[in-house]
């Protein structure tokens, strides 16, 4: 299956013995081994057996010895989630398994059910040490800190735990008392709201493009300090965005303005009220120079006579929309803002750019979900009838990330050990290639049998290059012939 996960041919669960066909499966996994028992009934009856062997547990087992042996460093661990979506009604949820459900989706598909998957990767690799597959509906911020304890106790864990916003509240800062902790403040929160629109003055950062400054905080009734961060990149990119909002919303009010200047209204207090009503509603605009026009309504139609009496009068508004330059002066302080907040009090154990640069490497987990999510990968979305078989498939994704990381991590090292590069997609050389790009490279190559004569074709000089920064392991598989019974 992590084979089949690799291959990135997006070859769905009853395609699995299709995938294998053409390829030297006995001289991959065993004698007497064809793609014709690769079957859908195989790959079922595995994750049956996986789900009741307890799958979270089943991988920390293998990831334990996998870090082991590779010697990865336990340093900072970073948490996030992300959801999948699902084919089916799943109306029933089965004992023992997770509910397939709706809830918030990161695949913006709302009208499917879905799952989610929780993930802790180390900064040293981007490897996958922690996973579990959860319902559909979790709420992050109810779990993650009970998360991170359990992977404190269950890696006997020293260093620092990172994640987004998710994991900042009253609850959770108590909750992970005896960890360390990295995370990003919300901006919903009134302290930081003020944080991010009045500091002024910050230092320019040891990394290019940013700038910070620091504060304290008893949020929570937990001591901590806070890192305003400024990006001068991301602050371009908020601007021209709040630019274009404004001028939207400028826009929608000029619409309802005239809406309201058609209504007549009984009184001058009335029409006065509909206007102020519409003046608070605006975003960060306000209806300036408002007065009132009388329009006379008489008993008969067509113009009227200059000594007519009007029968009734009604009132109408008429307005100028402007601007709230102060608030709108607000939102632009905000623009390329954001909050770190950490435990570790000591400026000099841990600087502002030290935390910095850990919370930019928290994109590690999200790189992992979007190589999960590619449509080339073994999913993109979940045809499984039973959630049970599900939750035993997002371990196996997990798994397929564990080995690629590994392996890609692996070859940059071995790559910096001999100080050696490889060609890259442009035929440039590159010390830190991606495994995917490697894989690409090797398709090419074949075990054939010709007139009783075994031999691997296509292994070219710049691919025997390649091939001499993996393991042996690896290398037998395309440097040793299978003999001919």
């Amino acid at each position: 299956m992590i084979l089949n996960g690799l291959g990135f041919v997006s070859a769905p669960l009853y395609m699995f013995s299709k995938f294998f066909e053409g390829k030297a499966t006995e001289h991959l996994l065993g004698t007497g081994i064809t793609s014709e028992q690769i079957n859908d009934d195989r790959i079922g009856g595995v994750l049956d057996d996986l789900h009741e062997s307890g799958l979270n547990e089943t991988f920390l087992g293998i990831s334990l010895k996998a870090l082991e042996k590779h010697e990865v460093k336990v340093e900072t661990g970073h948490l996030d989630s992300t959801s999948f979506h699902v084919h089916g009604e799943y109306g029933k949820q089965e004992e023992g398994s997770i509910e397939i459900t709706y809830g918030y989706s990161r695949d913006h598909r709302p009208d499917l059910k879905q799952f989610m998957m929780n993930l802790i990767c180390l900064g040293d690799g981007d490897i996958p040490v922690m996973m579990e597959v959860v319902s559909g509906n979790q709420a992050d911020k109810a779990r993650f800190a009970g998360l991170l304890q359990e992977f404190k106790e269950q890696w006997t864990f020293e260093g620092i735990c990172v994640a987004d916003a998710a994991l900042y509240s009253e609850e959770n800062l108590v909750t992970m008392s005896g960890l360390k902790w990295l995370t990003r403040v919300p901006l919903s929160l009134k302290a930081a709201g003020q944080l991010v629109e009045t500091t002024s003055g910050l230092q320019a950062s040891k990394l290019r493009g940013y700038a910070t400054a620091e504060s304290v905080s008893e949020y929570g009734g937990v001591s901590q300090r806070w890192i305003l961060v400024e990006s001068q990149e991301r602050r371009k990119s908020d601007i021209k965005k709040l630019d274009k909002k404004i001028e939207q919303i400028q826009q929608n009010c000029h619409q309802e303005l005239q809406t309201l200047a058609g209504q007549d209204f009984a009184c001058v207090a009335d029409a006065v009220a509909a206007a102020k009503k519409l003046s608070t509603k605006v975003k960060w605009h306000q209806l300036s120079n408002i007065q009132t026009l009388e329009k006379p309504h008489y008993a008969h139609r067509g113009k009227p006579k200059p000594d007519d009496i009007p029968t009734s009068i009604s009132y109408r508004i008429t307005a100028t929309v402007i601007p709230i330059d102060a608030e709108i002066s607000a939102q632009r302080s905000r623009c390329g803002r954001f909050i770190l907040a950490t435990n570790i009090l000591d400026s000099r154990q841990f600087t502002a750019d030290d935390a910095l640069r850990e919370y930019k490497a928290q994109q590690s987990t999200e790189r992992g979900f979007r190589f999960l999510k590619d449509p080339l990968f073994l999913t993109s979305s979940v045809f499984l009838k039973s959630a049970k078989r599900i939750e035993a498939l997002g371990m196996i994704m997990a798994l397929c990330l564990l080995v690629y990381n590994l392996a890609q991590r692996q070859l940059r090292l071995a790559l910096a050990l001999s100080q050696d590069t490889i060609p890259n997609q442009l035929g440039k050389p590159t010390n830190s290639p991606t495994l995917r790009w490697v894989f690409q490279c090797f398709m090419a190559v074949h075990l054939v049998s010709f007139h009783g004569v075994t031999q691997i074709i296509n292994l070219s000089p710049p691919r025997l290059h390649i091939l001499k920064f993996f393991s042996p392991a690896c290398q037998r598989y395309y440097l040793l012939p299978v003999p001919v019974s």
